[in-house]
């Protein structure tokens, strides 16, 4: 297995490559929402909430793909937009393995890391573990006695049999009822630390829709404590993301999508390859003052990072999306970017450019 082991992510060449693709007008991040299916019903769920994609619409009632239709428009989206990084959610994304397993392989043929985010309530092909810049992330929320009500039928027995001899993240969404009990955080983290399936684990946090009411969403007190717990926790759990700066954009994280750098940075389509999820991943209109998104908080803080202890990293990133706002426009067939118009430019929910033909309903 030591084929797996040695996969690289990101490096700094690579990471050159996202500021070039910013500078042409291409943002580097992209999420595709590949199948409106999905066997589970998990409370919150953001992407089946009738808000989501900005309420004419929702994702079970979109046309979707399979078949060659759906790997075929998975590679024009990515020719299309020129991400470095490409995310394919759900729905359920192995209700799809079949044409996963085929795009997969033509994504890494073109350089692009790829992360597949799924429950496992499906087992995971192995043969996508040799594939060069592919990672798999497995949601998992919480310990058993919370995640296997919430995700039945992907329960925790069914994960670990699903993922065995894969490697794999492990990304949990933490809500309220989890924090009740002291050290519920350290034995979730604990537990999946000491798989060796798995590579690396990402918290979240339960990120609310403006106004919503859900049992779900944490306290002020629960976040300050979750924040603060995070960074000795990682001091003796290696495979967690965390740290001192990820903290404090959990404390205070981006106030509106405009001031998000993820938000500005991704690029997200929904199951019928045409319709734009906005303003960021969660879609509709999520409480930015509650946000708990793993990658927002880490790239919050990042923007605060001088190059060289000169510049700040949003400094450089907000002259590159002006370079590249202008000059994505004398490229034929550019779409701009939603965040990279004026203040003043009118975000949509629903772009109908270009749609694919032959939809599958």
């Amino acid at each position: 297995m030591s084929h797996i082991q040695n996969k690289p992510g990101l490096k700094i060449l690579e990471i050159a490559s996202a500021w070039k693709s910013i500078l042409t007008g291409s943002a580097p991040i992209m999420s595709i929402e590949v199948t409106r299916e999905c066997p589970l019903s998990c409370p919150g769920c953001y992407a089946y909430g009738d808000m989501h994609l900005g309420g004419s619409v929702n994702l079970r009632s979109l046309s979707d793909y399979r078949g060659s239709e759906l790997v075929d428009g998975i590679v024009h989206l990515v020719q299309q937009h020129r991400p470095l990084h490409v995310s394919l959610v759900g729905g359920e994304p192995l209700v799809r393995h079949r044409e996963l397993s085929r795009v997969l392989p033509i994504l890494s043929g073109m350089n692009i890391h790829t992360m597949v985010v799924t429950s496992a309530v499906i087992p995971i092909p192995l043969e996508w573990m040799e594939i060069p810049r592919v990672r798999v992330t497995v949601s998992v929320d919480g310990l058993p006695e919370h995640h296997d009500v919430r995700r039945k039928p992907a329960t925790y027995d069914r994960i670990l049999k699903n993922i065995a001899g894969s490697q794999v993240n492990i990304h949990g969404t933490i809500t309220r009822p989890m924090l009740e009990r002291p050290g519920y955080i350290e034995e979730y983290i604990s537990f999946w630390n000491s798989r060796p399936e798995v590579v690396r684990i990402w918290i979240s946090l339960y990120t609310p829709q403006v106004d919503e009411r859900a049992p779900e969403i944490l306290s002020p007190a629960q976040r300050e404590l979750l924040a603060a717990e995070l960074p000795p926790l990682r001091a003796r759990y290696p495979k967690l993301l965390a740290n001192q700066g990820i903290s404090d954009a959990i404390r205070v994280p981006p106030s509106e999508p405009d001031r998000c750098t993820f938000a500005r940075m991704s690029t997200n389509y929904s199951a019928d390859l045409v319709t734009r999820v906005e303003p960021c991943i969660f879609g509709g209109k999520p409480d930015c003052a509650q946000c708990g998104c793993a990658i927002s908080s880490g790239l919050h803080w990042l923007k605060d990072i001088r190059l060289g202890g000169l510049i700040k990293m949003e400094n450089i990133a907000r002259t590159s999306i002006a370079v590249g706002s202008f000059v994505g426009r004398l490229r034929r067939g550019y779409r701009p970017h939603a965040r990279w118009k004026p203040p003043s430019a009118r975000l949509v929910n629903i772009d109908s450019a270009n749609p694919p033909s032959d939809r599958v309903a």
